[in-house]
């Protein structure tokens, strides 16, 4: 298994798509925090491109790089190794890499210009963030042969977690805007790890006043130890599920 998970990610660390990745990640982060006149703009800056950025970059690359490996996939899984085995250390070079990429480029800026606990919050949900598409790209993979298709549903997924699940939000809040749905959008936040990773993170940075009335609900239930444990067990739960269900469908794929 330790030599599995050596040699993918020796093998993603020299792509140039993932060096391309942690360059520009480097430039942007450092670019925001020296044009704001405060770090905390500039962290609030940077937000909104590592929700956008991050999940794009993780599903999209891990989905191609499954694909393209099914030729050396397909040899080791003619080995005495299990698929299970298999399957957990792709999953760990590519969640591992992607994690270490966000890292050197946005994780090490944040630490230099803002390391407080802000900070330390969003490198940590950024690096879950990778793991959590990553999870979802080898789902999308293991269940279509095609490669376009495949390529085409991970799309589709991180659009929807990106953008159409918010404007889903937004018609329902319209459409019962005379029920109280606090309590309901904190619930609904849940199912969206993008929006839970930035409701964290803006809570930490005390701007949840910008969020009006359902702001200090999120504060309520998020603003304790408690409420960031389970909003961290239901992250981990996001790279979980999809990790699993993946393995299932792998051991019983035939290949």
């Amino acid at each position: 298994m330790k030599k599995i998970i050596k040699y993918v990610i020796l093998d993603i660390l020299r792509n140039k798509i993932v060096m391309a990745y942690t360059v520009f990640l480097l430039i942007i982060s450092f670019s925001i925090f020296n044009l704001e006149d405060s770090a905390g703009k500039g962290l609030l800056s940077l937000l909104n491109i590592v929700l956008i950025i991050v999940p794009l970059v993780s599903i999209i690359f891990s989905t191609i790089y499954i694909y393209n490996s099914a030729e050396f996939i397909e040899l080791l899984v003619s080995q005495p190794i299990k698929r299970k085995t298999l399957w957990l250390s792709i999953f760990i070079g590519l969640a591992g890499s992607m994690s270490f990429a966000f890292f050197i480029g946005a994780g090490i800026p944040v630490m230099l210009y803002e390391f407080s606990e802000t900070g330390i919050t969003m490198i940590v949900t950024g690096m879950l963030l990778s793991m959590i598409f990553v999870a979802i790209a080898l789902l999308a993979t293991v269940r279509t042969r095609d490669k376009a298709k495949g390529i085409g549903t991970a799309i589709l997924l991180w659009f929807y977690f990106s953008v159409l699940f918010d404007g889903l939000v937004l018609f329902i809040l319209f459409q019962f805007s005379d029920y109280p749905l606090e309590n309901f959008m904190v619930g609904l936040s849940a199912l969206n790890p993008i929006d839970l990773a930035r409701v964290l993170i803006i809570l930490k940075m005390d701007v949840s006043v910008m969020l009006g009335y359902t702001g200090a609900v999120f504060q309520d239930f998020f603003g304790n130890q408690w409420g960031v444990f389970i909003a961290g067990l239901v992250l981990t739960a996001w790279a979980a599920i999809p990790l699993l269900l993946s393995l299932r469908k792998f051991n019983r794929k035939d290949l």
